[in-house]
């Protein structure tokens, strides 16, 4: 195995299913109470008095919580594939992921219902134009990447943005279009109600590590 190959399986840890659905169930429920803090935070009106007490409560809880903490950059794996609690973007534990639950079909596609709220505000009532391109670079990383079980890596990705996609439930649907080599090429789109707000596509790469061990 390569320098780059052992470094890279070197930042997960391995767990059993029944340890990864113990880990799940202990840290999701505090990521969505801070996620409910973040809405509750960018919507408060509240006095001076309630905000130096929240204030306090919250830097008190922080103080708490990092007396015990894992290095950063390390990640779970269960059975082969990855559980990946602290993503950007599905991670039910990172308090900024929305978070999506993404489901794969057949033939490389995936596709995940979700809800982009204020944390996720660009312009007044619509999402963020870089949030709607985190998205989609996730969701064709994971049709590419298989579920996240090859290690294929953005390469480059282009986004179009149809329309303003409005905060609210949206849907993301993602599959590979072709693939050429140790280049998986992807295609992408975010929807509202009334149809597609995003396209994207994007071509990710089997770095030489994978190559070799694969």
């Amino acid at each position: 195995m390569s320098r780059e190959a052992s470094a890279f399986e070197a930042q997960f840890e391995v767990l059993d299913a029944t340890e990864a659905d113990r880990v799940t169930a202990r840290y999701a429920p505090l990521a969505e109470a801070v996620r409910a803090l973040i809405d509750a935070t960018i919507r408060t009106d509240a006095d001076g008095e309630v905000i130096a007490a929240a204030r306090g409560a919250i830097e008190d809880v922080t103080e708490m919580l990092r007396r015990r903490a894992r290095p950063a950059g390390v990640s779970f794996r269960v059975d082969g594939r990855p559980l990946p609690l602290s993503n950007a973007v599905v991670g039910p534990c990172n308090p900024i992921a929305p978070p999506l639950t993404v489901q794969h079909e057949e033939g490389g596609r995936c596709w995940s219902e979700f809800v982009l709220g204020l944390a996720y505000e660009g312009p007044p009532g619509l999402v963020h134009g870089g949030v709607s391109a985190l998205v989609l670079d996730h969701m064709l990383g994971e049709a590419a990447s298989e579920g996240l079980c090859k290690a294929r890596f953005t390469g480059t990705i282009s986004v179009k943005y149809v329309r303003g996609t409005p905060l609210g439930p949206l849907r993301c649907d993602a599959w590979v279009d072709r693939t050429e080599g140790v280049k998986v090429f992807a295609k992408g789109t975010i929807s509202d109600a009334q149809g597609v707000t995003v396209e994207a596509e994007g071509v990710f790469i089997e770095p030489a590590w994978a190559r070799e061990t694969g």
